[in-house]
């Protein structure tokens, strides 16, 4: 094994630590522990991500980020989150969740810090190898914090003041059906806000568009569990997998893991906005009353849909949607260069 892990490392793009990480080689206890045995990123591995394979990706999406500071100003950049942890991002999940890696990017950049995500068991399944091997995405999803979505990894991620992120939608909205673009489908649970009053956390709502500037859905989830075929395929993965909102009625629990058939659109602009934080630093009546939990709940759901609003009506006034003005703009000011965008 030596000499095969030295071998390997001459190769070009190599880097053994990825490896080591990649293989849960790296861990302080007896077993590996996905919260408190991660690594941040390295220099070279954020290079090679973004530098590299993700490159043309974030071309193409032009991340636009915009946050709100304590007194209600809407500014460019993340001026308006908070430096320290913890910290719980609630969100809108886009199609195929799109906007995932250009919000890891933008905070390392940024506020060079790693937000710790809840993310679906399948990126974490040991069941799967093959598929693992074919889909670097899976090593991609780990080796940026992400952990399996649980409130037991949610609890351990407060503890050590971390940046979270949470989908409440989660696969139902990453996943949605034709007509459903930037509709939240959120059950009725609040036990992140729970435990998110327990711990001081800040949250921040925050709103995404721009997922109907790339993509279109041609074939939904309801088109294809009428086919015999793909229906019993869908079945036979999604078997495996533990039912995260078994609990839950209706549509917003029913987080079926397909694939959609899309269609590739002329890309416009991503657009992200985050919201006014909200302190949960003593609303230690959120713990115990129900209806006081249910009103924070409603209150951070109405924020993320006023946040999309926003974005959707004000990315008219941006000069620089069009890819064609950007490809112009970075042409004449480098690659590298921040594209502007509107003026909030």
């Amino acid at each position: 094994i030596f000499l095969n892990l030295m071998a390997l490392r001459q190769e070009d793009g190599f880097n053994l630590l990825t490896v080591i990480k990649g293989v849960k080689m790296y861990r302080r206890g007896r077993q590996w522990d996905c919260v408190n045995d991660f690594l941040s990123p390295t220099l070279s591995e954020f290079n090679r991500t973004f530098g590299e394979d993700f490159k043309l990706f974030h071309q193409l999406l032009s991340p636009a980020m915009l946050s709100t500071t304590q007194n209600g100003k809407i500014v460019h950049g993340l001026d308006g989150v908070p430096d320290k942890g913890p910290v719980l991002f609630v969100g809108y999940h886009q199609l195929l969740a799109m906007e995932w890696a250009a919000l890891i990017e933008g905070f390392l950049r940024e506020k060079k810090t790693v937000i710790r995500t809840g993310a679906h068991q399948v990126f974490f399944a040991g069941n799967y190898e093959t598929l693992r091997q074919e889909l670097s995405l899976f090593d991609f999803v780990s080796m940026y914090g992400a952990v399996p979505v649980s409130p037991i990894n949610t609890y351990k991620l407060f503890e050590r003041n971390e940046f979270v992120l949470l989908y409440p939608g989660g696969v139902r909205e990453a996943l949605h059906r034709k007509g459903e673009t930037y509709k939240l489908f959120w059950p009725d649970q609040t036990e992140f806000v729970r435990m998110a009053a327990r711990f001081g956390v800040t949250v921040i709502p925050f709103g995404c568009v721009g997922e109907d500037d790339f993509l279109e859905i041609v074939v939904d989830y309801n088109d294809q569990k009428n086919i015999p075929y793909i229906r019993d395929e869908i079945k036979s993965f999604n078997r495996d997998f533990t039912r995260l909102r078994d609990t839950v009625k209706g549509e917003d629990g029913n987080q079926v893991l397909h694939l959609p058939v899309v269609l590739p659109k002329l890309p416009g602009r991503l657009y992200f906005l985050f919201g006014r934080p909200i302190e949960m630093e003593g609303m230690d009546n959120v713990l115990t009353d129900r209806k006081k939990a249910n009103q924070v709940y409603f209150q951070i759901e109405l924020e993320v849909e006023n946040a999309m609003s926003y974005l959707k009506r004000k990315r008219n006034e941006d000069p620089y949607r069009s890819i064609a003005r950007r490809a112009l703009y970075q042409a004449t000011w480098g690659p590298s260069a921040q594209v502007p965008t509107f003026e909030p």
